[in-house]
Parts: C-alpha cells; structure tokens; sequence
C-alpha cells in the first residue's frame, strides 16, 4: 500500500516514514502544501497523512481540494491544532480521522492500519482468491491456514496484483506500487521479485500468469499451476 505524508516537520516526517516503511509501507513525503495537493493529483494513493500547518498551502485546502475532486482516499490528519471547532471544522471538510501531535506512535500506527482496513477490498478485513488469503493492513498471507512467508517486496507485489484480481495488472503499475520517489525498481528486480513469488505461490491454487505486452495477472490454478479456463 502507498501512502502521502505530508508534514513540513523533517524530524516528525522522518520518524513516521521510519515506522510506515518498516511496518512494509510505500511512503512519499511532501513537506508543502502545494507539493502534497500535486502529488495527490498525480498518483495514487491509499492514505494520506497530513499535517494542517503546512507552507505554501495550508493542508485544510489540500483536503478540501481532495475532496472537491471527487476522491474518497482516506485521510488521517496529525496536527498541533487540538481546538474542538477545530476538529470539527476539519471532520466536516472529509478528514476521516484526527490525530493530536504529540501522540504515541503506536497509537499513529494502529490508526493507520484501521483506516486502511476500511478502505481495503471494501472494507472486508480479508481478500481471499482461491486458498490464499490475505491481510493487507497487517501485511499478512495464508495458504489455507500455513503462513505464507514473504519479503516486504513480495507482499507488495501479491498485494497489487490481488488487488486487481480480475483485471491485467501493467509493469508500471506494479513499479509504482513498490517503490517511492527515493527508490528505483529495474525490469530486472521487478523479473526477480515476480520469479521468486511464483514460487511461493506454487502449489496454492494460485498463480501469477504473464499476458504478453500487457502485465499480470493473479488467479486461481489447478494443480498442474494452469491457470483456469
């Protein structure tokens, strides 16, 4: 999952994008207003974390134009401002969540994934596709009831894909749901990656199928590891 942080605080950012990324996150950081409001319309995103008191363009307006857009990502915002009309004003404008700084960062954590679990697979704590089953928030993956051990990479990767279960999933799209402004993924990592989890997948009743010039595909299998006519 990808995720905009958008805090003009570096030594707040670097923290909170420490714990996002560790916890197996994609995480770009904005420390303006206006850097976050072009970047919410140039990707997608699957939360966005933003602080109110942002330069060149308040976050209250990166939230209204976000939603004026149209667009239902879930927004938890982190802010110093603790008024109750204030909380209320930004409750009104579309935040989903609110969160006083300082707070505890396993509080800041928990929030992040209860927003994400709404908003993933409609709101369903899981994603099943044949045996598999999956727990996005908590980056977790079962076949059957054995854990399916994973890179942060590969879960990644079955995550984009699973999200897109029934529809061709590009290159680009999965480069981009890998990596953040600060990493580059090759073809060749992107080969590596999808390699290794066919492997783990073998065996499962599912596969990743290459549709050729187009992308992937993650689906059910029979045993042979053919995907289903």
């Amino acid at each position: 999952m990808r995720i905009l942080l958008a805090e003009d605080d570096l030594s707040i950012a670097e923290g909170l994008c420490a714990s996002l990324r560790h916890a197996g996150y994609v995480v770009d950081h904005a420390a303006q207003g206006n850097l976050a409001d072009s970047a919410l319309r140039d990707h997608d995103y699957d939360l966005l974390v933003l602080d109110l008191g942002l330069p060149m363009l308040d976050g209250s307006e990166v939230l209204r134009r976000l939603r004026q857009r149209g667009t239902g990502m879930p927004v938890l915002v982190v802010t110093a401002r603790d008024g109750l009309s204030e909380r209320i004003r930004v409750l009104d404008l579309g935040a989903d969540d609110y969160l006083v700084k300082p707070f505890a960062l396993a509080e800041f954590e928990a929030r992040v994934r209860a927003l994400l679990r709404r908003a993933s697979n409609q709101g369903k704590p899981e994603l099943r596709l044949g045996r598999l089953r999956l727990d996005l928030p908590g980056h977790r993956a079962w076949i059957d009831q054995i854990p399916l051990e994973l890179t942060a990479r590969e879960f990644g990767l079955l995550e984009a894909l699973a999200l897109r279960a029934d529809r061709v999933t590009s290159r680009a799209q999965l480069v981009a749901a890998l990596c953040d402004w600060d990493q580059e993924l090759t073809d060749n990592g992107l080969d590596i990656a999808i390699h290794r989890l066919r492997r783990k997948l073998q065996g499962s009743g599912t596969g990743v199928r290459t549709i050729r010039g187009l992308g992937y595909l993650l689906e059910e299998t029979d045993d042979s590891g053919n995907g289903r006519a």
